[in-house]
């Protein structure tokens, strides 16, 4: 029911906003507990809102050749086991934001609340995805506040960096399902706009990544290794967008899954080997 790779798009940015976040603050490292706690944090989160998700969509699901073999409609769990999992998940965050800082408790409520909202709005709103991606920017975000218990400019930078990423890769698999949504009267920008014009949208989204990527570089001190793992970072982004078009969609697993998570992993390798050398 949980795709493991769904979480390699998230956790290695949340390690980015830590290892940033005090570096910036603190002049060192996240210490080993800090980064355990963030781990489990994000493990939580992202649990329970994929979790979340399937239980909302799991009506949705079932009428979805795409999605009809997901576990809650194929029966491969009940919908009691899942609320069961989504509670223990969400507990596992409170806890682990609890070991951390103050502002970590005080800020869940606001983490909670996008991702919770996030699977409702498709079916009211075609700015679903731009509900993902904040939700999933605050995961770096979060990740920051773990190590600092602030927010700041440069950790800002960092969320809408992310936020803008999650939120157009979203645009280009939801492409996928237009038909299907316009049957169902669900809501997506290939919905509202069509495939071309979402795509488009989907790569000026990508062009804000790639400038806050750029900014990064010169706002948070780090140097060549950082540089070059943004420059690659930059390169997938406009591979993922060359083999993908609104008359052929057949590789667009390769650019939702296997591109997206070599992204995040190479983008915190370089900024670490940066640190480290």
């Amino acid at each position: 029911m949980i795709k493991f790779e769904h979480t390699i798009f998230a956790l290695p940015f949340a390690y980015l906003g830590a290892v940033l976040g005090s570096l910036e603050v603190n002049g060192v490292l996240p210490t080993w507990g800090q980064i355990g706690w963030i781990t489990l944090a994000m493990i939580g989160a992202r649990s329970a809102a994929m979790a979340l998700n399937r239980l909302i969509d799991r009506h949705i699901d079932a009428k979805n050749p795409r999605t009809k073999e997901r576990a809650i409609p194929a029966g491969l769990v009940s919908v009691s086991y899942v609320w069961g999992f989504v509670v223990v998940s969400f507990a596992v965050l409170f806890f682990s934001a609890w070991q951390l800082n103050f502002l970590a408790v005080w800020l869940l409520p606001i983490a909670v609340f996008f991702l919770v909202i996030y699977s409702y709005t498709k079916r009211f709103t075609w700015t679903c995805h731009l509900v993902l991606g904040i939700a999933t920017g605050l995961g770096p975000l979060g990740g920051w506040v773990a190590t600092t218990g602030q927010i700041d400019a440069k950790s800002l930078i960092l969320f809408f960096t992310v936020a803008l990423w999650i939120g157009g890769f979203d645009i280009i698999y939801a492409c996928q399902d237009v038909d299907f949504d316009r049957k169902a009267k669900l809501h997506s920008i290939p919905v509202r706009f069509g495939l071309k014009r979402a795509l488009l949208i989907s790569s000026f989204m990508h062009v804000g990544t790639a400038i806050g990527l750029i900014a990064l570089i010169f706002y948070t001190g780090l140097h060549m290794w950082f540089a070059m793992g943004v420059l690659i970072a930059i390169l997938i982004l406009f591979y993922e967008h060359a083999i993908v078009s609104a008359d052929d969609l057949s590789r667009l697993d390769t650019a939702f899954f296997t591109m997206n998570g070599v992204l995040s992993v190479i983008l915190f390798f370089f900024t670490m080997v940066d640190v480290w050398l």
